[in-house]
């Protein structure tokens, strides 16, 4: 008969071995492969265009604070997002809305040097689906691209807040 600690090593071994054997990575959908790479954004970066429908109301209160609030639905267009600097690189996202809806993200800049490249033409599509999916930047980081999937959603939240979506 095996000792306590000899039978506890060999279960947590073969649980280990299990997990191991049956873990699958996810794949990326072939439609949504990056395209060619953009070197810099564009020079109207965080250039706004579109149409806003709704209005501005703005309150005071007894204590003097003043608080805006935006109602209506969100603004059609295409919106830059901000240009974050991660550990791997810059990253950039452009966003096209529809009727309040997000419909494409595209990618102005992702790190292309080294291992930084293959990470983010792993991590990216995923990083896009999600998003698509999702309709806001509150995704999931992709397990192996964390400094990527945290510039993604940075720049991608600060697009839809153009957007006002």
């Amino acid at each position: 008969m095996l000792p306590r600690r000899g039978a506890f090593a060999l279960i947590f071994t073969a649980v280990g071995l299990i997990l191991l054997l049956n873990f699958k990575t996810p794949s990326a959908p072939a439609n949504l492969a990056l395209g060619a790479t953009v070197a810099q954004a564009p020079s109207s970066a965080g250039a706004i265009t579109g149409t806003t429908v709704g209005s501005t109301s703005t309150q005071t209160t007894s204590q003097g604070t003043t608080s805006s609030t935006t109602s209506g639905a969100a603004k059609s267009g295409t919106y830059t997002g901000t240009a974050v600097q991660t550990y791997d690189g810059t990253i950039q996202v452009q966003i096209t809305v529809s009727n309040g809806k997000l419909t494409a993200i595209q990618m102005l800049q992702y790190p292309t040097s080294g291992r930084s490249s293959q990470i983010s033409q792993a991590a990216i599509p995923t990083l896009i689906q999600e998003a698509l999916q999702a309709q806001s930047a509150q995704i999931n980081a992709v397990s192996g691209a964390t400094y990527t999937s945290q510039g993604f959603a940075q720049s991608l939240q600060s697009a839809l807040v153009q957007a006002n979506v």
